[in-house]
């Protein structure tokens, strides 16, 4: 796997220029099942459950979230006698992406395709983009019946749900962090006081930095940094300078303050909920505040901070970040026509329950947030969301720039 991602990574600056090759990749004619999505875009669903009843071989799906696993139980619960499905040939495991392109790149050579996984949720943008531009090991399906409750942003590759990592603090003691401009938080006062897994071991949290660099926002940073500095430009950013842009400016300084201790969000958001952490904050998943173990009146989220007119204060230029998990069919499974049904049944409100609590987003707009959450609209004004083709294409330079100051 590791060999291969690196040959991918290496050629990642060439695939615009392989126009004869990129004529054959992902296109679905290898393994048959561009005609196959072709097909089910004009199907009801009862001819839909008709193909996928004759399908043979294990129904197999890998996800980067667990609750893949409580989704596929629903899933046989509704289908399963149509579809001669059971627990004994129907499963969903948890896997990291890594794991999960290696099991798809590893059954894709199988000799028989009986026991491969048919469709797939991952949530590392970059990596699944540079995959489906170079390989054809994944393929796009969207289920006619969301017509217009999806965003055409949200079709390819097909966002399923959206997940957000946001700035929270402990509200305890005589030391509670304020704030509305993350360039505060560069400030030497916050040193070892910002809880946030390491990039090394969390994909996602490295493709937000990475986002950073990028033009869009590394000019909402210098807007930022300008307003807190009563116009005053950094002396040391720009062309031939220590930093290239704002953005490598923020990513250096926010780095240098924060605290990698804890390597599960799970915990920070634990520990951080303590009334001995005071003073302290974090940057971690919004939805580790369902946890019973998890003290949440002790804990303020920025983004939804009240100021004085009760209205939110606004963090400049962001209060966090959101990613996606993505929906793909495996092209080498042995059971498409299922593994579509199942996707249809993720976007629905009965397939997206399992996630449907705080911190859960369906791409389906017509799926309600939880009560007391924002609506997804409010998030894509406060927080930076992940490009995959933009991470790609600066995602060596830049994470070797990170790991780098993570030594």
């Amino acid at each position: 796997m590791r060999k291969l991602l690196s040959v991918l990574l290496a050629g990642a600056f060439m695939i615009s220029a392989a126009g004869a090759l990129s004529a054959c990749r992902n296109n679905g004619e290898a393994s048959g099942i561009a005609d196959k999505v072709e097909a089910a875009a004009t199907m009801t669903e009862d001819e839909l459950i008709a193909e996928a009843a004759k399908e043979t071989g294990k129904f197999v799906a890998y996800g980067n979230s667990s609750r893949i696993v409580d989704a596929m139980e629903g899933f046989v619960a509704k289908y399963g006698t149509k579809l001669n499905l059971s627990s004994n040939n129907a499963t969903a495991t948890k896997q990291t992406d890594t794991e999960i392109f290696t099991l798809i790149d590893t059954e894709s050579k199988a000799s028989s395709n009986a026991q491969n996984a048919s469709m797939v949720l991952i949530q590392d943008s970059a990596s699944l983009d540079l995959y489906r531009t170079s390989t054809d090991l994944f393929y796009n399906y969207v289920p006619s019946s969301l017509g217009s409750n999806i965003s055409d942003a949200d079709k390819v590759p097909l966002a399923q749900q959206y997940i957000n990592k946001l700035f929270m603090w402990n509200t305890q003691g005589s030391e509670v962090p304020e704030f509305s401009n993350v360039w505060e938080l560069t400030d030497a006062s916050y040193k070892d006081k910002i809880f946030f897994k390491s990039p090394k071991s969390e994909q996602v949290n490295m493709n937000f930095l990475i986002m950073l660099t990028g033009e869009e926002w590394s000019g909402k940073l210098e807007d930022a940094y300008l307003a807190l500095n009563d116009n005053v430009a950094a002396t040391d950013v720009g062309e031939g300078k220590k930093y290239e842009n704002y953005g490598y400016k923020w990513i250096t300084e926010f780095i240098a303050n924060c605290n990698f201790s804890i390597n599960s969000d799970t915990t920070i958001a634990q520990s951080l909920s303590k009334p001995e952490n005071e003073g302290r904050m974090g940057l971690f998943v919004l939805s580790k505040l369902r946890d019973e173990s998890v003290i949440t009146e002790n804990l303020q989220v920025a983004a939804w901070k009240e100021g004085s007119d009760n209205k939110y204060v606004k963090i400049e230029p962001f209060a966090g970040f959101m990613y996606a998990l993505y929906a793909q069919l495996a092209s080498y499974g042995p059971r498409p026509y299922t593994a579509m049904l199942f996707i249809n049944y993720l976007m629905t409100d009965e397939g997206f329950e399992p996630w449907a609590s705080l911190g859960g987003y369906s791409s389906n707009s017509s799926i309600p947030v939880t009560e007391g959450d924002s609506e997804l609209s409010f998030w894509r004004d406060n927080l930076v969301f992940e490009d995959g083709k933009y991470i790609i294409s600066v995602k060596t330079k830049v994470e070797d720039y990170i790991n780098g100051l993570l030594k």
